[in-house]
């Protein structure tokens, strides 16, 4: 992890946070791994991929790395749920006010169910830090429907349920059943966003979100290779939920500091900054901040134009909105 100086660590830490792009299976607690094989997993031997300057192979081995750890604990509702509390405290430590998480519908049909699931991470969210305002997502591959049609129509009408993430490898061709399931997820009140843009081209970003009818891309960087796509977003409005450290891990950045959410954040696409798998890239929320202050050349008042993007893009009323945006103004103006 990036050690910001003192100064830097305490306005990071002073930021009001959104956190809008977590996997609760790669948020992990490493705690809970060690519990269940105290050998394997040694307190004096943390995983390799915790290293800053760990890259995985490619995204098949980044695949393997995470079914060969988070299968082992998420196979319950009681599971999310002790997983979940973990989760809530580090985020309430790390000043979040808000948080979105995805859980993936294979290993939710691995647990025994979605609603019992769903149930489970908010009860946890409510005991162990009810300052945040949790929105429950459930994520799919492009190529789910052949095999868990039946769950994803049910997902529909899971009253948890806040929204519908697209996960999973971008390779796979964007199937006809997407949109039209998601059209019926926003008819039904539920919120929608795709993965798209950390691996495929700009264009890929564009025409998921012209097919989708969405306005929050996770990831989404490559858009930044074509200006007539950059332009596109920011015209449209588009949101781009983005893990700095995700993409350097997985290759879809060469750097730090040559991540493209400089060249989008500076050309007007709104970008928020999030953490994606934390436990298998080793990093946090406020290490993100830290990365893009220390490597990317964010100054201090572009973090938290980045922090106040994060709230403009919350599913929060507008009251709730302006009272977070408000303490960013505050600390903007004390700059």
């Amino acid at each position: 992890m990036f050690q910001p100086d003192s100064d830097l660590a305490a306005f990071i830490a002073s930021l009001p946070k959104t956190e809008t792009h977590l996997h609760l299976e790669g948020a992990l607690p490493w705690e809970l791994l060690r519990e269940l094989d105290p050998v394997r997993f040694r307190a004096d031997a943390p995983p390799e991929f915790w290293d800053a300057l760990f890259r995985y192979d490619d995204f098949d081995h980044f695949n393997r790395i995470i079914l060969d750890h988070a299968v082992l604990w998420f196979t319950s509702p009681e599971r999310y749920g002790r997983a979940a509390a973990i989760v809530a405290r580090e985020a309430a430590a790390q000043n979040i006010r808000y948080l979105e998480t995805s859980v993936h519908l294979g290993a939710v049909v691995h647990a025994g169910g979605g609603p019992a699931v769903l149930a489970a991470i908010r009860e946890a969210f409510r005991k162990a830090a009810p300052e945040i305002e949790l929105r429950l997502f459930l994520g799919m591959c492009r190529n789910d429907y052949a095999a868990l049609g039946p769950q994803i129509e049910e997902a529909l009408d899971w009253a948890e349920l806040d929204g519908l993430d697209l996960h999973g490898v971008e390779t796979i061709p964007l199937e006809a059943w997407t949109a039209d399931v998601w059209q019926r997820a926003r008819a039904q009140g539920k919120f929608t966003k795709a993965h798209v843009g950390e691996f495929g081209p700009a264009s890929e970003v564009r025409r998921v979100v012209e097919v989708l009818g969405i306005d929050r891309v996770e990831h989404g960087v490559q858009a930044a290779n074509d200006p007539r796509v950059v332009d596109f977003l920011r015209e449209r409005g588009v949101t781009l939920d983005v893990c700095p450290v995700s993409n350097f891990k997985l290759r879809a950045s060469p750097s730090i500091r040559e991540h493209q959410i400089g060249r989008l954040h500076r050309a007007g696409v709104r970008c928020t900054i999030n953490s994606d798998d934390p436990f298998f890239f080793g990093t946090s929320l406020s290490n993100e901040y830290a990365a893009l202050a220390m490597e990317g050349g964010f100054a201090l008042w572009e973090l938290a134009e980045l922090a106040r993007n994060g709230f403009a893009a919350a599913l929060l009323s507008p009251e709730k909105k302006a009272v977070h945006m408000g303490e960013i103004n505050a600390i903007l103006a004390a700059l």
